[in-house]
C-alpha cells in the first residue's frame, strides 16, 4: 500500500458532548476526504476549554498531515476556537481587514454588525481565510490546520472551497457483504481472510432486523482486486454456513 495521507477531525463544543447536538460533520468529512485519497484516521470531541483546545490542536497538527476543526468560531462567549488556535501557533489574534469587509457586506444595517458578531472577524495573524458563501463569517487555515464552522451546511460549503488545496494518495475502495449470520459464526474465517489479504481492512458490523441477527462485513483497501477477492471469500463463507447473502455493494466510500 502507498504511504497514507492521514487527517484528524477535532470537534469542539460542549453541546456535542452533552448530547444536545448530534454531529453531522464527521460522516461528511470522512467520505469527502476519502474521495481525495485522505484517510480520516482519528476524531476527537473536546469541550470549550482553552487549554484542551490548544493542547489538542498542537498534538494533532504534529501527528497528522491535515487537521480539521469544527465549531467554536461564532459570536458567543463560548466560541473560543480562534483565539485558542492563535495561542497554539504562538501568534496574536487581530481584527482581520478582509474578514471585517466580508461581514460588513453581509449586514445591510451597520448596527447589526455588533460587538459580538465582530468577534467572528478576529483571526490569527498570518492565517489564510476560508470562504463562507452562506453567512460570510470566514473560517481560516494555519499551516495544516483548517478551522471551520460547526453548522453542517456552512462547514460543507467551506470544505468545498478548500478541498482543491488538499493533496491525497489513492482513494480507498470499499465493498460490503451482509448476511443473517452472527459475528461469532464467521469470526474464524474472517481472521483467515484478513491474514490472506493484509493490505485490506475488514470490518464487522452486527445488526438486528425483524428479530433476526446478522452481520455486515465491509472490506476496504487501495487495490480493487484485493478487495474484490476478499469480498468473494466472505460471500462464499456466508453461503457455506447455509446463510443468505442480503447485501452486496460495490460503492467507493
Amino acid at each position: 500500500m502507498s504511504e497514507a495521507v492521514r487527517a484528524c477531525l477535532i470537534i469542539i463544543g460542549n453541546e456535542i458532548l452533552s448530547g444536545r447536538t448530534h454531529d453531522k460533520n464527521l460522516p461528511y468529512l470522512a467520505e469527502e476526504l476519502n474521495k481525495l485519497g485522505i484517510r480520516l484516521s482519528e476524531t476527537r470531541v473536546i469541550p470549550d476549554i482553552e487549554t484542551t483546545i490548544i493542547e489538542t490542536v498542537n498534538e494533532c497538527r504534529a501527528k497528522f498531515d491535515y487537521v480539521f476543526t469544527t465549531g467554536g468560531i461564532g459570536p458567543t462567549h463560548d466560541d473560543i476556537t480562534s483565539p485558542c488556535v492563535a495561542r497554539a501557533f504562538g501568534v496574536e489574534i487581530e481584527l482581520n481587514a478582509q474578514a471585517h469587509e466580508l461581514l460588513k457586506s453581509h449586514y445591510e444595517n451597520p448596527a447589526d454588525l455588533n460587538e459580538a458578531r465582530l468577534r467572528m472577524a478576529h483571526i490569527p495573524v498570518g492565517a489564510e481565510l476560508i470562504d463562507n458563501p452562506i453567512s460570510k463569517a470566514p473560517g481560516f487555515r494555519m499551516e495544516n490546520v483548517y478551522v471551520m464552522a460547526g453548522v453542517p451546511m456552512i462547514m460543507q460549503a467551506m470544505f468545498q472551497g478548500i478541498k482543491h488545496q488538499l493533496t491525497g494518495g489513492r482513494p480507498m475502495v470499499s465493498r460490503s457483504i451482509g448476511g443473517y449470520i452472527p459475528e461469532g459464526t464467521i469470526a474464524k474465517v474472517l481472521g483467515e481472510i484478513q491474514h490472506d489479504f493484509p493490505d485490506t481492512d475488514i470490518g464487522s458490523y452486527p445488526f438486528l432486523r425483524e428479530g433476526k441477527l446478522g452481520t455486515t462485513l465491509v472490506v476496504r483497501g487501495e487495490e480493487a482486486k484485493d478487495v474484490d477477492l476478499a469480498s468473494e471469500r466472505i460471500r462464499a463463507a456466508i453461503i457455506e454456513q447455509g446463510r443468505e447473502v442480503i447485501e452486496d455493494s460495490g460503492a467507493v466510500s
